[in-house]
């Protein structure tokens, strides 16, 4: 694992999904950030210490949506790019800057879309 590696905060309520989505990620040499949901990941979002390039999260979260959190994430990190993940990707819109990828994603389709955001 290089230590300049990108780092992704990934906010996925099912537990088995978020361990997938973490494992491929890391394969890919990326540092993974975790969070069940946005409470957690907004804990995380507050402490700028922590770098973050990049938040994927599903957009049905319980509680707070992907998209409030989108937007919370945003006042406390304007910059930071969001990459959603939907299994209902065509009835999405999705803000300016955002980005969206359908479930079932593959890996290459997930490594291809976070490499094209990051670079």
């Amino acid at each position: 694992m290089t230590t300049n590696a990108p780092t992704l905060l990934v906010v996925e309520d099912d537990s088995i999904v978020r361990m997938l989505i973490v494992d491929v990620l890391e394969e890919l040499e990326f540092k993974v950030l975790e969070a069940d949901g946005s409470e957690q990941a907004l804990e995380v979002l507050k402490d700028q210490s922590q770098h973050i390039d990049l938040m994927m999260t599903d957009v049905g979260l319980p509680g707070m949506d992907g998209r409030e959190l989108a937007n919370q994430a945003r006042q406390l990190r304007p910059a930071l790019p969001i990459l959603f993940a939907s299994g209902y990707a065509e009835n999405i819109e999705v803000p300016e800057g955002m980005h969206l990828i359908g479930k079932p994603f593959s890996i290459d389709q997930l490594r291809d879309k976070v490499k094209g955001i990051l670079s």
